[in-house]
């Protein structure tokens, strides 16, 4: 509350007083600097995290071999949930239009890029693939990253017992960025407090507003992706989707109050066997659930890169768009378990577009809020899919 205060204050006091040289010398510049800072530190880790957490999965699956029969129901599952969640994302925020009342002006350094947002296919797929994986890396070029992770994996996985200590190497490294991303994360609320200061001075207590049109346009969006996922569900097991949704109730109601999906895994794991699931199905289908099927944050990815997109004036056509949610199916699979791993990949993701990275800013101040929602729809989408496998291997 003070620091909503103060915001106001200084609106009323320096804006609507013409006064926007001493703003920008001791408000907007200093707090701007602390959301500035965090954004490159999320930059920084992006790439190599991708690259240890992608080629490290697949690597210890055995290679491009190891999937079996169920592996393969489940991941045509989580691929077809996935394409749904991100489509519509991509259709409601096109539909109710929430960053179009944002007028903001791109940063200086992105005024010669926004030009270059829009991709033809073959451009797309041209970038797909990189010519030098170290330049990639420092481009933070993510797509292309993905594309070497994804044959470095399944080529170590391949390889048998001699690469055991790239697979080890690659873990250990996995696990170590994941550790650096919680102490970079631990910096967001001087973050959020920096950014919703900037926006709020520069454009007034009225952007508040927008940001309820677009949580409560987030939220309608988790509604319909979850009658769809249980829709999709009661084709496979009939009725018993009711009874499958009241186990996943608590699980989704500890994802929802701790904004974090990984805190219900083992009550989902347990809900599930009672439930009726076979402990062997649950034990193979929720870990790479929890590594490939976040439905919630998946919805959430096209939804808040498009906002951006939005905010700033950015106009994308119908194919660049796909080939966004083509991107975003790809650079999320690879860091599903990162803290605020949305954060992350739609960080990715505005880079890869030529989308002003600044614009990330105008998430973090309600980011806990939107977590809340697709956490708890990440644990309701990986227990319908458990669900589904298990009905689908005793028929």
């Amino acid at each position: 509350m003070p620091a909503s205060c103060l915001v106001f204050f200084v609106h009323d006091k320096f804006v609507t007083g013409n006064s926007a040289t001493g703003i920008e010398n001791w408000i907007i510049q200093p707090c701007g600097l602390l959301s500035d800072v965090f954004l490159r530190l999320i930059k920084m880790i992006v790439a190599p995290l991708v690259f240890t957490t992608l080629s490290a999965g697949i690597a210890k699956q055995g290679g491009a071999g190891a999937v079996g029969r169920i592996g393969g129901k489940t991941v045509a599952w989580f691929v077809c949930g996935s394409f749904v969640s991100l489509f519509l994302g991509m259709a409601m925020v096109n539909l109710f239009q929430p960053g179009a009342a944002m007028h903001l002006t791109p940063p200086a350094s992105a005024d010669n890029t926004i030009n270059k947002s829009v991709m033809t296919l073959r451009d797309f797929i041209y970038h797909v693939f990189p010519s030098n994986f170290f330049d990639a890396m420092a481009r933070n070029e993510i797509l292309q990253v993905v594309v070497f992770s994804i044959f470095f994996g399944i080529a170590t996985g391949a390889t048998g017992e001699k690469s055991s200590i790239v697979v080890n190497f690659l873990d250990a490294s996995a696990h170590i960025l994941l550790k650096m991303t919680g102490y970079i994360m631990n910096f967001a609320p001087f973050a959020v407090f920096g950014a919703m200061t900037v926006v709020i001075t520069k454009e007034g207590p009225g952007i508040l507003a927008t940001y309820s049109r677009f949580i409560a346009e987030f939220y309608l969006g988790l509604i319909i992706l979850f009658a769809l996922l249980a829709g999709a569900a009661y084709l496979f097991i009939g009725k018993l989707i009711l009874k499958l949704i009241r186990h996943l109730r608590e699980p989704s109601l500890i994802a929802f109050s701790t904004n974090a999906s990984e805190a219900a895994f083992p009550k989902l794991m347990l809900e599930l066997e009672r439930y009726g699931c076979d402990e062997k199905i649950v034990s193979f289908v929720l870990p790479l659930g929890y590594s490939f099927n976040l439905a919630g944050s998946m919805l959430y990815m096209t939804f808040a890169s498009l906002f951006i997109a939005q905010s700033y004036g950015v106009s994308l056509d119908p194919g660049t768009q796909f080939s966004m949610l083509m991107v975003l199916m790809l650079t999320s699979k690879g860091i599903a378990g990162v803290p605020r791993a949305s954060l992350v990949v739609v960080a990715g993701t505005l880079a890869t577009f030529k989308i002003p990275e600044a614009g990330l800013a105008l998430l973090l101040g309600i980011d806990p809020l939107m977590d809340m929602g697709r956490s708890c729809l990440n644990v309701i989408g990986n227990g319908i899919a458990a669900g589904v496998i298990d009905k689908t291997e005793r028929n």
